[in-house]
């Protein structure tokens, strides 16, 4: 069944084409503030959508994207016509972002949250050197590589297809752990978990061999150690076209070349 649309809410990237667009699309289908809009229609590239979605997370709105940006992959097409229409048919995802959970070298805590993945990295030029546990049992004593990250389905097509992760269907219970460069060991090439998998990292030798952590958009320095889950209780929804949903999106990534 069609979902009924009353309001809509335009919010736009910094981009003159972004800005332009909401300013056009405000003018003839009408504008309320978001917290009070049916759906939020949201004008950029993938950067801005993430921003919306962290925003409207838990709060139970829709978001529907349109592209107006460099990058597009979680946006529909732009096309002014009969909106509200393609809205009301959108296909709707629901959305379990990670939480991660870090200490730092002072023995702060930091948690927040990723729709795409929670990524650690080198700080200097010297090689991470990692310890990993998952579900509480150590899996990789030591792992010497630039990076590491644990990707959702959703962020599956994004840094993790850039550092050879697989890609997930959007519907998959399961969380890519995908290493950047890893040099020991020198054949693992990462590993599929279960979504309901805890993931500990723990930073060996942190003096030498600094690590930062980075949850979407927030970014952690020199850390000792990272917890990584699916949270049980926090959602962000957002819509995408039905005769172009995000699934056959993601789908379509498996068969390019």
């Amino acid at each position: 069944m069609a979902r009924q649309i009353n309001s809509l809410s335009f919010v736009a990237s910094g981009t003159e084409d972004a800005q332009t667009a909401a300013r056009h699309l405000a003018s003839v289908y009408g504008h309320v503030e978001p917290e009070k809009a049916d759906v939020i229609v949201a004008l950029g590239g993938d950067g801005f959508m993430l921003q919306m979605l962290h925003q409207t997370m838990n709060a139970g709105q829709l978001v529907y994207g349109m592209n107006r940006g460099s990058v597009g992959f979680l946006m529909n097409e732009y096309a002014e016509e009969n909106l509200r229409e393609r809205i009301a048919a959108a296909v709707e995802n629901l959305i379990r972002p990670l939480e991660m959970r870090t200490v730092d070298e002072n023995g702060d805590i930091c948690e927040a949250p990723a729709i795409n993945e929670v990524s650690i990295f080198r700080q200097s030029y010297q090689a991470a050197k990692l310890r990993v546990a998952v579900d509480g049992r150590t899996r990789l004593d030591e792992l010497i590589c630039d990076g590491l990250m644990v990707a959702t389905p959703a962020g599956s097509t994004a840094y993790n297809l850039s550092a050879h992760g697989p890609i997930l269907p959007l519907d998959a219970p399961l969380l890519a752990l995908t290493p950047v460069s890893a040099f020991r060991p020198r054949r693992w090439r990462g590993a599929l978990l279960p979504n309901k998998s805890v993931v500990e990292i723990e930073v060996l030798e942190p003096g030498k061999r600094p690590i930062n952590a980075v949850a979407d958009h927030t970014e952690v320095k020199s850390v000792r150690s990272v917890r990584i889950a699916e949270s049980a209780t926090v959602t962000a929804r957002i819509l995408s076209d039905s005769d172009h949903s995000w699934a056959d999106r993601i789908l379509a990534e498996q068969f390019m070349y």
